[in-house]
């Protein structure tokens, strides 16, 4: 039998699944580990805590399918983009990884645009504007704030690649996650000499790179038995978790585009060919397809904005909810699904972690704009969910004002699973959305990643044509549109209009 692992190494958790050679997932298992906030706007967490949750879910998978160790013949690997892991000499983790949504390292963006010879110049090396979660703006952090650390750091890491290691003794890389550290020429998918340079960085401090179904190493034999597998094993390179979520949906062809809402939003869409936005407002990374480019825009609190909605405001629903063994967000949305469209002139801004696509500024905050008496927690719901989508809006736009049609809407993550939130976006977009047949996120992508690496598929687009299946539609409702698309412009006008105090604000804090 042949049987491979996707492993997902996310910001709340890791996920592993075990898919056999048709795509039918086998076993899955998840754990979860915590973020540390030391600071305000600091994201941080152990590589530790990712490591054992990958020890415990793959051998938790590889039980619950029942697989001996040489049905496992591949490992594919996704992972949270951007995050830095800091190794001395002897491999042992400097300081806690600075993550993704990390947005302390404002001053190091603009030396980086100062050292690159301005913002143009910086996007015509490596595609993309200095945003505060890119890595590299971390390892210049390291550099001016923590010199003694930066002294003792000979290898940076992305979170996914800390785990290769860990796996294959190996220090390796892949184009899509490597693009988001802003150091890779994502034209020509290889580290920028010219940049790295500019910057002072020795490209010796980075793994090698490689495309995302290469073969990078097999499992080491301590490793193997540790997990229950074989040491003819093989890694391949996987992906970062935006484009490995885009492949378990067959984002692998021109005119589709997905919308996945997860702790951040994203918004993703296939291109043949390298396209870069002069502004700076989208990400245009090389693709987990080889020879292939995506457009992407991110937002930064997505379901974390509901998130911080359910934990920080309505604790005592979630003592209540656990009481009567239901979910929270259940109950939310419910209240929300009560709730006319437009929330009833309750606007939200979903800028509780700054915001990268399309303001790129990490002084934006969150905020509710228009409440009154007449309010209640069912408008508030809807307002976040109202505000989330709207912000994918945001990046669609750019994407059709760049000129690349979008045909189909596949929608993807928590925000797919609520039938609720999926008839938000059709009326949002004004698009019918699509879901998957079975959405197991970026672990999935992973998986037919590692098939074709170990040679079942002889590409990703024959791997997603054989697996990946769409099933229910979501069209957009007329009278919901008209109101949304009123509502949308006045969203937009907020940020513009809050701009100034947004930093007035962050100074107070």
């Amino acid at each position: 039998m042949s049987v491979y692992l996707g492993i997902d190494i996310g910001t709340s958790g890791t996920k592993t699944l075990a898919m056999n050679a048709k795509g039918k997932i086998l076993a899955h298992a998840s754990a979860e580990y915590p973020c540390y906030h030391p600071k305000p706007m600091w994201s941080e967490q152990d590589p530790e805590d990712w490591w054992q949750a990958v020890v415990k879910t793959v051998r938790a998978v590889v039980k619950q399918a029942k697989l001996k160790p040489a049905d496992v013949r591949a490992i594919g690997l996704s992972g949270q983009m951007h995050g830095s892991v800091f190794l001395d000499k002897n491999n042992k983790v400097v300081r806690r990884a600075l993550l993704w949504n990390d947005q302390r390292t404002a001053a190091e963006c603009e030396e980086i645009e100062k050292r690159a010879g301005g913002r143009k110049k910086l996007i015509e090396m490596v595609a993309n504007p200095a945003l505060t979660g890119f890595t590299a703006p971390k390892i210049l952090w390291l550099r001016n704030k923590e010199p003694k650390n930066f002294e003792k750091t000979v290898k940076v890491l992305l979170p996914k690649d800390e785990i290769r290691r860990r796996l294959t003794g190996e220090f390796a890389t892949e184009v899509s996650d490597a693009s988001g550290m802003l150091l890779l020429d994502v034209v020509h998918r290889r580290w920028s000499k010219e940049l790295l340079g500019k910057l002072d960085l020795d490209e010796s401090l980075f793994a090698k790179c490689y495309e995302s179904s290469d073969i990078t190493g097999k499992l080491t034999a301590e490793t193997a038995k540790l997990l229950g597998l074989s040491s003819d094993c093989i890694v391949v390179g996987g992906a970062g978790d935006c484009a490995a979520g885009a492949v378990g949906n067959g984002i692998v062809k021109s005119g589709v585009l997905s919308t996945s809402i997860g702790t951040s939003g994203v918004v993703f869409v296939h291109s043949d060919t390298p396209q870069v936005d002069p502004e700076g407002r989208l990400h245009t990374f090389c693709h987990a397809v080889k020879g292939k480019w995506h457009m992407m825009g991110v937002t930064l609190a997505a379901g974390g904005s509901l998130q911080w909605f359910r934990n920080s405001v309505c604790q005592t629903l979630m003592i209540e909810a656990k009481k009567k063994k239901i979910d929270a967000y259940d109950v939310l949305t419910e209240e929300a699904a009560v709730t006319p469209p437009g929330s009833e002139g309750l606007l939200f801004l979903p800028y509780l972690a700054g915001e990268r696509t399309p303001h790129a500024d990490p002084y934006a905050r969150g905020a509710f704009v228009g409440l009154t008496m007449a309010h209640t927690r069912g408008h508030m719901t809807r307002a976040i969910m109202e505000g989330v989508t709207y912000s994918l809006r945001d990046c669609l736009e750019i994407v059709e004002e760049r000129g690349v049609s979008v045909k189909q809407v596949r929608a993807s993550g928590g925000g797919a699973k609520s039938p609720f939130w999926r008839q938000m976006q059709a009326d949002v977009f004004g698009k019918t959305v699509v879901t998957m047949a079975a959405d197991e996120g970026p672990g999935y992508g992973v998986a037919l990643l590692a098939a074709v690496g170990a040679g079942e598929f002889k590409d990703v687009p024959e791997a997603c044509e054989a697996t990946v299946k769409t099933t229910g539609q979501t069209k957009p409702g007329a009278a919901a549109r008209k109101t949304y698309d009123k509502g949308f412009p006045v969203y937009q006008g907020l940020y513009r209009s809050l701009r100034e105090e947004f930093k007035e604000i962050a100074e107070l804090g």
